[in-house]
């Protein structure tokens, strides 16, 4: 990345005042602050896998509420909290899931060689918590899937250091914890780390399969969620769901087509994915961009897929910004967001329950940007522009002898 005087990013990459960081801390301290006081147990999201706790504790199956998607390891992860006053979940919860994605981003910043001291550092954290809607439901919702958002930056950090073992186990421990990184297999298949995805894989599997043991109904993920899940939910949920297999039939598109079309959309991403991983090329978005790549396919035709998905991919991408040739770059990637600018109205859509055309929008397009990127972007040979790094023939990461050129 350039440093040069004349250039946004050299501003961007300097160590950020002290009062910059006042600022943020004071964002996200009100952020946290209104949704203990707005909530009663820590949100909504999170009530539903305590609940389940509570419900086995109690001797009968978590899967009695079929809202619990999650695999039974959750079960036994989520019982500490049935320990706490709900006074003290109020408080812990919201502040947790702050942490945790101020945590992802730190970790999506050193992915990209960009220091956590640095006026970046703190203005792009602020405008996701300010300027990207998902970022405050998340915290709201005290949703699970923070654990991700935290997860896929820490996994990509390690397997870009050549610690592909270590990003399996910690991108497991994300899946026995809520399965939404499961796409990232691909990732380890495309690098051929077959002893990684190996742990990747029995990490969930033995946490799920002892969890089960301990439960009433050890099958009932199998016998009552995922028939659940295929079947679309129920007709409440559906209505916030940003698939498209879910927003087109919204639209009078028959749900046949509407999944075709998802499914040749997914295909296509991944296989865009699977390019930009052959193609190698300077720099640490190799790992970052395939990744993305694959999560965004994935949501086009996972059932759920809501806003706060979105989190899972933004820090990485965004972080990316200040480095050449990034996604973040590119406009479409921006035209992505514009939907997600909290308080913005936009006609029609001003009901709660139709905000998933919103979200089908940001997917759809932030999707066809990354694979349109993947595509074309990385070819062998390209002149190094990023910051002295470069990813080796087995995907770790390697500083070259002397800094390239500044763009």
């Amino acid at each position: 990345m350039s440093l040069g005087k004349g250039d946004i990013s050299g501003w961007l990459v300097r160590r950020s005042p002290w009062p910059l960081w006042l600022g943020l801390v004071a964002v996200l301290g009100a952020m946290a602050g209104h949704v203990a006081r707005a909530t009663s147990d820590g949100g909504m999201d999170n009530a539903i896998v305590v609940g389940a706790a509570r419900l086995w504790l109690a001797g009968g199956s978590p899967y009695d509420d079929p809202h619990f998607l999650y695999l039974p390891s959750a079960v036994l992860a989520a019982a500490p909290q049935t320990l706490l006053p709900p006074l003290a979940l109020r408080v812990l919860v919201p502040t947790v899931v702050t942490v945790c994605l101020a945590g992802g981003w730190a970790c999506a910043l050193r992915l990209h060689g960009v220091a956590l001291r640095s006026r970046f550092a703190v203005l792009g954290l602020a405008g996701l918590a300010v300027g990207f809607a998902p970022f405050g439901h998340l915290v709201l919702l005290g949703n699970w899937t923070v654990t991700a958002v935290l997860a896929l930056p820490v996994g990509l950090l390690l397997a870009g250091r050549g610690r592909w073992v270590a990003a399996g186990a910690v991108l497991g421990l994300a899946l026995a914890l809520k399965p939404l990184l499961a796409p990232l297999a691909l990732l380890f298949v495309f690098a051929r780390r077959w002893r990684a995805l190996a742990v990747l894989v029995l990490v969930p599997a033995v946490g799920s399969g002892f969890c089960a043991l301990l439960l009433p109904d050890p099958a009932g993920f199998f016998t009552r969620t995922l028939p659940f899940l295929l079947n679309g939910h129920d007709a409440f949920v559906r209505l916030y769901e940003a698939s498209p297999v879910a927003v087109l039939p919204r639209l009078g598109v028959p749900e046949p087509l509407a999944q075709g079309l998802a499914l040749v959309a997914s295909a296509a991403g991944v296989g865009c994915a699977y390019l930009r991983w052959r193609r190698a090329g300077p720099g640490v978005s190799r790992l970052t961009e395939t990744a993305a790549g694959l999560m965004l396919s994935a949501f086009l035709v996972s059932r759920p897929s809501y806003d706060h998905y979105l989190l899972v991919v933004m820090p990485v991408l965004l972080a990316g910004l200040p480095c050449a040739d990034s996604v973040a770059r590119r406009p479409w990637f921006w035209v992505a967001l514009v939907p997600q600018v909290p308080g913005l109205t936009w006609p029609y859509l001003e009901s709660v329950r139709r905000r998933a055309f919103r979200d089908a929008f940001t997917l759809c397009v932030l999707a066809v940007t990354v694979a349109a990127h993947n595509r074309g972007s990385g070819a062998p040979g390209t002149p190094g522009r990023g910051p002295g790094i470069f990813v080796g023939p087995r995907g770790e990461l390697r500083r070259r002898s002397r800094e390239t050129a500044p763009f």
